[in-house]
């Protein structure tokens, strides 16, 4: 998420249809259309045009768990500040990386990772992870319970309303 590009300007209707799909991202658009008193075509250009503008996606949420991933954590990472860059790069190709941030604080970068299992976490780190030029220090933080996911980065409350993916 790039928080320096311009802001997109949406309306009412935009911002339901976001959460209709939010909600659930197969949801007809006659369904969506009838919900909000217009045209199918309507919300059809309007989805298109927040897809294209980058207001939203629609994509498939996996879940780790059911994929054979039982172990989350997250990871605090302090780089060398010449290597910041191109650390971020090389951790983010790791395939056990979901999640990577550039930060300011403690760390320099934060890192979601979900793994098998222990001796899978115990790899990552010691065989990926340690092994880029340029990390200090990595601090992880095991998950034992997910309290909230709303597998949106930043929550949008418009209009009064807070949108959400139900849970």
């Amino acid at each position: 998420m790039d928080l320096q590009s311009n802001k997109n300007v949406i309306d009412e209707i935009d911002q339901r249809i976001i959460e209709a799909l939010q909600q659930d991202g197969r949801r007809p658009f006659t369904k969506i259309a009838a919900d909000l008193g217009i045209s199918e075509a309507s919300v059809r250009q309007r989805v298109s045009h927040l897809i294209n503008t980058h207001v939203m996606q629609i994509v498939a949420v996996t879940n780790p768990v059911k994929l054979g991933f039982s172990m989350a954590s997250m990871i605090g990472i302090r780089v060398s500040g010449e290597r910041l860059l191109e650390a971020a790069a090389e951790i983010a190709a790791f395939d056990e990386v979901i999640y990577l941030i550039l930060c300011t604080g403690r760390f320099d970068l934060l890192a979601e990772v979900v793994c098998r299992d222990n001796d899978h976490f115990l790899n990552f780190l010691t065989e990926k992870l340690y092994k880029v030029p340029g990390v200090q220090l990595a601090e992880s933080y095991t998950y034992l319970r997910v309290c909230k996911d709303t597998c949106t980065p930043v929550g949008i409350s418009l209009f009064g309303a807070t949108f959400n993916r139900s849970e």
